[in-house]
């Protein structure tokens, strides 16, 4: 059997989730409080963070992007980067902007201050780290909006793991109620396209004690 260590508002784990959902691979999943540091899930992952896949021959693949490259080559019946070399190094760019700057000004502040210590029991959310995500949320929101303006999907004519990157900080947002989705009508009908998709299934269900998300969560279209 084939498990995932993840936590249910992790962005990387959520990616993860989405791409073995794309795959069609089935995965069992296994939360793992990291602030644990639990020595069994420590030789698995060395760093102690989430995601971890753990094949059923034992492999553990660690790091989300370690992962998707993994998936890539090791199933690699429909790809998700693309099949030229430029469409391969869009949806690669976006990825690492999606993960990147992206989780850094905006993901993060919110996961960690409204999620993170919540569940670990570290105290109230720092007002300061809340405001520089608000600052950046609607301009990050706008360039997702721009790129599936432009494009039929975010790198592209297809599917990419762009599109299930990007998707995976949305999702954690939307689950907060983070976005307004009155000012971001070109983003909320790209979103609307990728969680309809039977891979999303699992997050649409995803819930966590004493934190209920808006109820437009779960509507597939809105």
């Amino acid at each position: 059997m084939r498990f995932l260590y993840h936590l249910p508002l992790c962005p990387y784990s959520r990616k993860v989730r989405l791409v073995l959902g794309e795959k069609k691979l089935g995965v069992e999943l296994r939360a793992e409080k990291t602030w644990e540091r639990r020595a069994e899930y420590l030789q698995l992952n060395p760093a102690g963070l989430v995601p971890t896949l753990l094949e059923d021959n034992g492999l553990a693949v660690p790091e989300s992007s370690v992962i998707c490259e993994y998936l890539e080559e090791a199933y690699d019946d429909d790809s998700l980067l693309g099949a030229t070399l430029a469409e391969r190094v869009e949806a690669r760019r976006l990825v690492a902007w999606f993960d990147g700057p992206f989780a850094v000004a905006v993901t993060m502040n919110f996961v960690v201050e409204k999620y993170l210590k919540r569940i670990s029991g570290q105290g109230q959310p720092d007002a300061n780290a809340l405001r520089r995500g608000y600052g950046y949320l609607s301009e990050h929101l706008a360039y997702i909006g721009w790129l599936a303006n432009a494009r039929n999907y975010l790198a592209g004519d297809r599917l990419s793991l762009a599109d299930l990157a990007a998707a995976a900080h949305v999702s954690v947002l939307d689950f907060l109620g983070e976005i307004d989705w009155t000012k971001h009508a070109e983003t909320r009908e790209w979103y609307a396209r990728i969680k309809s998709r039977p891979s999303f299934r699992t997050l649409l269900n995803d819930r966590i004690p004493g934190m209920l998300p808006p109820p437009h969560y779960v509507n597939l279209d809105f």
